[in-house]
């Protein structure tokens, strides 16, 4: 009966479904915030990029604003470029990047035997990553706005907390899929690197789409970022026009990150028949 009733409270129906996610987020924390250098370095680096655009900014000072998506210079374009391509960064390449720290550590093996989804493994891995991403986006906005005169006097916080809610859910799915990629394939490097870069570039994070070659355009517009950036933009600058967007992202979501999580439990079951789970 004793063993009964112990099999009873580990199995992964008694466990609370939000308790692996908190668990694996006060982990990552604490790793984190045991290098405080390291995370120092990491609010620098973002800062460093704001202040280059910034300066980028002021040498074509006076350009035409027309296709910056209501932004009213260059400079307040790409600070929400920055904001959001820390996002993307967050919530779906460091999905991979941690799982392979996981693979090198030798804590995926010993993970995956926990009593615990596999969704709870790839969502909660990407918390704390997701968690700091937002709040280095609100001190670079906090930053541009006080200090480097970007004006958000428009603004519809209302509107920006949900696109970065729908944001956050589509991004994921992204994210949950590179991890597959990584469970599967070991070496997912350069799939992380590629897909970030993609997400960003091609979707308007820098520069707007009319720029690019006509069929990087319409690839780019089909990008879940792109309607990201665009409800961002029109959110912060404009106040309105940002709930088409949001839409549009929960779709992305409620189609991609299901799948996702299936792909990937279905590549953890995978490695586990393999047993290559510790390899990497």
């Amino acid at each position: 009966m004793c063993r009964a009733a112990r099999g009873r409270l580990s199995s992964p129906r008694s466990a609370s479904l939000a308790a692996p996610l908190f668990a694996l987020t006060r982990r990552d924390y604490s790793i984190a915030t045991s290098y405080r250098l390291a995370v120092g370095f990491d609010l620098l680096y973002g800062l460093i990029d704001l202040l280059i655009y910034y300066f980028i900014s002021r040498t074509f000072k006076g350009a035409s604003t027309a296709d910056l998506g209501g932004a009213p210079s260059y400079f307040a374009f790409v600070t929400v470029g920055i904001v959001i391509t820390l996002v993307i960064s967050a919530a779906s390449a460091t999905i991979g990047w941690r799982l392979r720290e996981e693979q090198f550590t030798g804590t995926l093996e010993t993970l995956v035997a926990q009593p615990i989804r596999p969704w709870q493994i790839s969502i909660g891995i990407a918390c704390w990553p997701f968690a700091f991403a937002l709040a280095r986006g609100i001190v670079y906005l906090l930053i541009a706005a006080t200090l480097l005169g970007v004006d958000f006097s428009r603004a519809s916080w209302i509107g920006c907390i949900i696109v970065l809610l729908a944001a956050g859910l589509a991004l994921l799915g992204v994210g949950v899929a590179i991890g597959a990629a990584v469970v599967a394939f070991k070496r997912g490097n350069n799939i992380i690197g590629f897909v970030t870069l993609a997400l960003g570039f091609a979707a308007g994070a820098f520069f707007p789409v009319g720029v690019l070659p006509g069929w990087l355009e319409f690839v780019g517009k089909l990008f879940p970022t792109r309607f990201i950036l665009d409800g961002m933009r029109a959110a912060l600058f404009q106040g309105s026009g940002w709930s088409d967007d949001a839409a549009i992202l929960t779709v992305y979501s409620a189609v991609g990150l299901p799948l996702a999580v299936w792909i990937f439990s279905r590549a953890l079951e995978h490695a586990k028949r393999r047993g290559s789970l510790a390899e990497y």
